[in-house]
């Protein structure tokens, strides 16, 4: 009878642990760690290129790996993340960022391609890209089957928020500074970075979605503000009716996120509205002291369906942050759980993050 008791209990807790829910009900999640965690793509000290700019053959991930995007293509799970050339000991930031690609066909074991696929180039980009590189990819499908990828450009003069499109992954077409154009460049050389589209899931896959005849994108930091398209290239930036930008997401003064917030991976359109996972910084003099200063955790945020720019609810704790000493050990030592990239593989969501400015993580949640 005692034998059985503890049976009985020993089940009851490994239910609790796998049940747990989250905490609104509009979430997505419980996001969980696989057992016994590990990064899924590190820095790589051998793999090398021909850069086109310099002419040399460099290390172009000796530095780190880390802020990844994701997408499904012919039910193999790519990862597209920012890996980084080391160029002496610079702080972060100075070194030389390009894309490199992972896959997975069971979406647990991620190998690695030798070379990039998307960098600096003798193009008509250079001048925003070189010598910083091409930095932070989000990415999205359309219906038609053509990529969207938004990425930071870094001169290192300013973080520009950039659009590229392929259809196989391989071949890219750059598209430049999203408000290069807009209003005689008002916002051209100012930050922006973080470009997250929202999505909606379309028989097993997302697509980038339209709402009220328009694609939306919410992007930034330390605010999130929101974006606006009809072609996923030409974006138009939401402003209030003296022309200036409003925020639709900003830090909170007591919580988690009070020192900065930024888009995560692509936005969800849901039955409840878009659900908006976040990048939170948290300042621990005026945010939450056990966190920790600087800390980069995730929250998730809820806006209307048909007002994308109506903050309807958002969650009071992060429902990811660092706890492994991958996620809180390398270039930014006080811990990231950086989110960038969704999808949607085998009924389960699988997000993918970048962890403490040097690795990819990734974590599973059932839909």
């Amino acid at each position: 009878m005692l034998r059985s008791s503890y049976v009985l209990f020993a089940f009851i807790l490994v239910q609790g642990l796998y049940s747990q829910s989250v905490e609104k009900e509009w979430m997505l999640g419980p996001f969980k760690r696989p057992q016994n965690a590990k990064p899924i793509i590190e820095k790589n000290d051998s793999s090398s290129f021909k850069d086109p700019i310099s002419q040399k053959i460099v290390r172009w991930e000796s530095m780190a790996t880390f802020n990844p995007a994701a997408i499904m293509k012919n039910d193999t799970v790519f990862v597209l993340y920012r890996a980084e050339e080391r160029l002496g000991e610079k702080e972060i930031g100075g070194h030389t960022s390009r894309i490199g690609m992972a896959y997975s066909a069971d979406g647990e074991n991620y190998k690695t391609i030798d070379t990039p696929i998307f960098y600096p180039q003798n193009d008509d980009q250079q001048k925003y890209e070189w010598p910083g590189g091409t930095e932070d990819p989000r990415i999205v499908e359309t219906e038609d089957g053509q990529y969207v990828l938004t990425y930071t450009q870094w001169n290192r003069e300013y973080p520009r928020l950039a659009v590229a499109t392929s259809t196989d992954l391989k071949r890219w077409m750059k598209h430049g500074p999203i408000f290069e154009s807009y209003a005689n460049g008002k916002y051209h050389n100012r930050e922006t970075k973080s470009g997250a589209i929202v999505t909606v899931l379309k028989a097993g896959k997302l697509v980038a979605a339209k709402i009220n005849g328009k694609y939306w994108m919410y992007y930034g930091v330390p605010h999130i503000w929101l974006a606006y398209s009809e072609n996923l290239i030409d974006w138009t930036p939401l402003e209030n009716y003296e022309g200036q930008l409003t925020p639709v997401l900003n830090p909170r003064p007591g919580y988690f996120d009070s020192w900065l917030v930024e888009a995560g991976p692509p936005p969800l359109l849901t039955e409840k509205g878009i659900v908006v996972m976040y990048n939170a910084g948290n300042s621990s003099n005026i945010g939450v002291p056990t966190l920790g200063n600087r800390v980069y955790t995730g929250g998730q945020a809820l806006f209307d369906a048909n007002e994308p720019w109506k903050l309807l609810d958002r969650s009071n704790h992060p429902f990811i942050q660092p706890e492994l000493p991958f996620e809180k050990s390398g270039q930014y030592k006080d811990g990231t759980t950086f989110l960038e990239g969704l999808v949607y593989f085998k009924n389960e969501w699988l997000m993918f993050y970048g962890t403490a400015d040097s690795m990819v993580g990734m974590v599973r949640a059932p839909r």
